[in-house]
């Protein structure tokens, strides 16, 4: 589809309540053909439940864990915590894209399912940690309590606009997240589970993207300052759990998720697809946006290159030691 609805000289008069009316029919033709790509699939598949035994407390035969009964590599273990317990957050999700894009309509259908679809992938991360005995099963109950009890507050809350540009970054963010994961796992059974999941995650981000694309067409300098405002602030929905920043350093040295990743591999692909730093007829507060948008790009890729330039120093030195 293409939008022909003029871009308004003010962009006071796009209201939130305006940009979902607008985009309502882009929101339906997108939510049809995610129908038609997107495959059904089915947790249990995923899981070596062959390998699970009974762990202590009501079952007498239960059997206490132990680290060397992980498959999972160190870094993998952690990883796979954290974005497990990015997943368990989804009834606060939820409640944030129902509360901005409401329940009825294409957009309702579409919140309705994306959270089902993202039910599955909290579901079978679980199960193959308890059953193949990845992670300590205490410790993960632990922080998915203290985490989920703190709840999740959006960034971008304030805004529909912004809201569709964070999670098209955020899906994108979180499919390398788990693609990587699944690498870095050293168990084959885990790669292919999350290779599942990323698949979902990719086919969210090209929802939420080709929205994106939409309200660019439509109110051009209103979705520049909100794409700005994202990729400057950026944080993943992970960040308020307990012990995230040292998880996340440990990430990024293991090559999970770090800043050449995130500027390679998720930032600059949506600007790209979309053509952002492209876009012209811009008003002064789109052009402004724009600008900084480029500026801290190039900002970002530098930081990125001594970040690069730290990991192969580290690398070297560890392969010194190991000889």
């Amino acid at each position: 589809m293409t939008i022909t609805s003029p871009h308004l000289g003010s962009t006071d008069d796009w209201t939130d309540a305006r940009l979902l009316f607008a985009l309502e029919e882009v929101v339906e033709k997108e939510l049809n053909r995610h129908l038609k790509v997107a495959k059904d699939w089915m947790p249990h598949e995923y899981v070596p439940f062959s390998d699970a035994r009974n762990f202590p407390g009501y079952f007498e035969d239960g059997e206490a864990w132990e680290p060397e009964q992980s498959k999972v590599t160190d870094i993998g273990k952690i990883a796979l915590v954290v974005n497990l317990l990015t997943e368990d957050n989804l009834p606060s999700y939820h409640h944030e894209i129902a509360s901005l894009f409401g329940r009825d309509g294409a957009w309702g259908t579409w919140v309705h399912r994306w959270t089902a679809e993202e039910g599955r992938h909290g579901i079978v991360m679980r199960d193959y940690l308890l059953a193949s005995r990845a992670v300590d099963p205490d410790k993960l109950e632990e922080f998915r309590m203290a985490h989920m009890a703190e709840g999740f507050e959006s960034d971008n809350r304030h805004s529909m606009l912004h809201s569709v540009a964070y999670v098209a970054f955020q899906e994108l963010a979180t499919r390398v997240s788990h693609r990587n994961t699944g690498h870095q796992s050293g168990d084959p059974v885990c790669d292919r589970m999350l290779a599942r999941i990323a698949t979902d995650e990719n086919l969210h981000m090209v929802f939420y993207r080709n929205l994106l694309g939409a309200a660019f067409e439509l109110a051009p300098d209103l979705t520049m300052q909100s794409v700005r405002d994202v990729v400057v602030n950026f944080r993943m929905p992970g960040h308020g759990m307990p012990g995230f920043e040292r998880a996340a350093a440990q990430m990024a040295i293991g090559e999970i998720y770090n800043m050449r990743i995130h500027h390679d591999d998720v930032i600059q692909p949506v600007l790209r697809y979309l053509k952002v730093m492209e876009i012209g007829g811009l008003g002064p507060e789109g052009l402004k946006a724009q600008e900084e948008l480029g500026l801290y790009m190039n900002g970002l890729d530098t930081e990125a290159a001594k970040f690069d330039e730290k990991l192969a120093a580290r690398k070297a030195r560890m392969a010194a030691r190991g000889k």
